[in-house]
């Protein structure tokens, strides 16, 4: 597994990739067909900006990328369709976006892990809840979504929701993921607009942190 994680740290490097973690993205949108270009992307979680490089190539000039993350992004290097700002989840609003939905939203987003698998997986749970609670004013109908997730008890409630909300929804892992992490990448078509609320959602604490790690993280 050392050998595989070394595989696609040497080929960020290579290919001018902020973090290893692009290739996670390039897998999920080849197998699962989000980004079109000219499509708007909302990235959330997006620093230190690998997420960013691909949606950006893959929407082209004609398209756009926001991308949110509470570090600041090294602006260096990419495109003018992208716009970068520093904000926390809780703090945004549609203004910050020109009040127009986005086509897709992908969020690499974790909360700070605590060491406590239990506890990194509800917190990651109610992270994507509370996205998945400003797709109302965030995502377009028909629009598509991935959101990083880390498994746990909570996960088939988060899975039950994604059901509910969108036309197609399911889990998947990319290979570039490492084979003993929790993470998952819940991939998301057809926004269907809001759905009653039918207990799925569970109510925690605020979940606290977010964002992508360096180049040496997944």
């Amino acid at each position: 597994m050392k050998e595989v994680q070394d595989h696609f740290f040497r080929l960020a490097k290579e290919q001018g990739f902020r973090a290893r973690s692009a290739f996670k993205l390039i897998e999920i949108d080849d197998r699962k067909k989000l980004i079109r270009k000219g499509d708007r992307v909302l990235d959330m979680g997006a620093a230190p900006g690998s997420w960013t490089q691909v949606a950006a190539e893959r929407v082209g000039p004609k398209g756009a990328v926001v991308a949110v993350d509470l570090k600041a992004i090294d602006p260096r290097g990419l495109p003018q369709h992208v716009t970068l700002l520093q904000s926390d989840l809780m703090d945004l609003a549609p203004e910050h976006f020109g009040g127009v939905p986005f086509d897709v939203v992908i969020s690499d987003m974790g909360p700070d892990t605590s060491g406590d698998p239990f506890g990194d997986s509800i917190r990651s749970v109610n992270l994507c809840n509370e996205l998945l609670d400003r797709f109302p004013r965030w995502l377009r109908k028909g629009g598509h979504a991935t959101m990083k997730v880390y498994e746990g008890s909570e996960y088939p409630a988060l899975l039950k929701r994604c059901a509910a909300l969108f036309a197609e929804s399911k889990g998947f892992k990319p290979k570039s993921s490492r084979a003993e992490s929790v993470e998952m990448f819940v991939t998301c078509k057809g926004y269907k607009g809001p759905a009653a609320d039918d207990g799925s959602r569970t109510a925690k604490a605020k979940p606290r942190g977010w964002g992508d790690g360096p180049v040496t993280e997944p």
